[in-house]
């Protein structure tokens, strides 16, 4: 039994010795490891509006539809006006949706707070165009008749902002001619020479493609951060942001954060490389390529997350509320509202 004994010890001692002379790694520890939670794909439903906020998912759709996206299973779907998304948000149809700024806030107090905003995707895209050369400042609005579409909207509200921010009364100093699409917009500035439309990009584009004499004379979004730069709180000119429903979030938080990698690369992609960006916008019959190309640089696509997309987007949503408390859905949201930011 003692020799018995004898060479177990020596076994022992040998693996020892053995185990020592290996080299470590940097990944090895003598701490107890914990298995990889491994995190099964999960369904994951997409929508976006024909326009800016669905140009700069284009690179990340491309690569799903390619098999390339396997860590979930996105479904994308590309809808042409917001009463056909709202539904479907409300519904639990989709997951994730790309939206305006302000109807977030709608959706937010209409769906008894299940809703987040997970990122701005997009800045300010109204402009103010002609055919002639009369206007290079907002003052020289006085006295004009502006064309536009959007009443009772986001557009409506930034106009009179801006206005009333540079000492014009709509209906006193500014006429607003409202028309019920971007397209009758163009076809006044087209019969009339002195007329003045708003117009969003890439709208603006394709207008300028058909009628070289039509420019954009005042980039809204400029003329807003002027303003700004005498305001106390601090805001941006926000048109769209990307929401989940806030059960989809706590129930798949990894997918969450997923999307968001994804998308934000899709978005640096879109900016980066605008030819084969516009290729594939015009894949997906969101606009022409050769439209998309020269209206990229000018649709103010962006991610803006956490703390930042917080405080822009909150100032925002005060400057609409203070103009009409329907826009924003009745009241302000409060701070669960805002993914990642707290």
């Amino acid at each position: 039994m003692k020799n018995i004994a004898k060479k177990l010890l020596a076994t022992v001692l040998s693996v020892a010795l053995l185990a020592g002379c290996a080299p470590l790694t940097k990944k090895e520890s003598s701490a107890p490891t914990e298995t990889p939670k491994t995190v099964e794909p999960v369904d994951v439903n997409v929508a976006a509006l024909k326009g800016p906020t669905s140009m700069g998912m284009v690179q990340m759709m491309k690569e799903n539809d390619e098999g390339k996206i396997t860590s979930n299973n996105y479904k994308f779907e590309i809808l042409s006006a917001v009463d056909e998304v709202t539904p479907k948000i409300v519904k639990g149809d989709v997951d994730i949706a790309a939206v305006p700024a302000n109807l977030a806030s709608v959706l937010y107090n209409k769906m008894e707070k299940n809703l987040q905003v997970l990122a701005i995707n997009t800045l300010g895209v109204l402009y103010i165009c002609e055919t002639g050369d009369s206007i290079h400042s907002v003052a020289d609005l006085k006295g004009k008749t502006i064309y536009a579409s959007g009443k009772g909207a986001t557009p409506e509200y930034v106009l009179n902002y801006i206005l009333e921010k540079n000492g014009l009364q709509v209906g006193t100093d500014v006429t607003i001619e409202w028309k019920s699409e971007h397209a009758e917009c163009v076809q006044a500035l087209a019969q009339d020479p002195n007329a003045i439309a708003m117009l969003p990009q890439p709208f603006v584009t394709a207008a300028a493609a058909k009628n070289d004499k039509i420019h954009a004379a005042l980039d809204l979004t400029k003329e807003w951060d002027a303003i700004q730069q005498n305001e106390k709180n601090k805001s941006s000119l926000i048109t769209g942001v990307v929401v989940a429903r806030k059960d989809f979030v706590e129930a798949h938080p990894e997918a969450v954060v997923d999307f968001l990698e994804k998308y934000e690369a899709s978005i640096k992609f879109v900016n980066e490389k605008n030819d084969e960006a516009a290729t594939m916008i015009e894949s997906y019959d969101i606009i022409a390529a050769a439209v998309a190309k020269k209206a990229l640089p000018f649709c103010n696509i962006t991610y803006i997350a956490g703390k930042e997309m917080k405080e822009k987007l909150s100032g925002y949503l005060s400057v609409l509320n203070e103009q009409n408390p329907k826009s924003v859905g009745g009241s302000l949201p409060e701070d669960d509202f805002y993914y990642g930011a707290n």
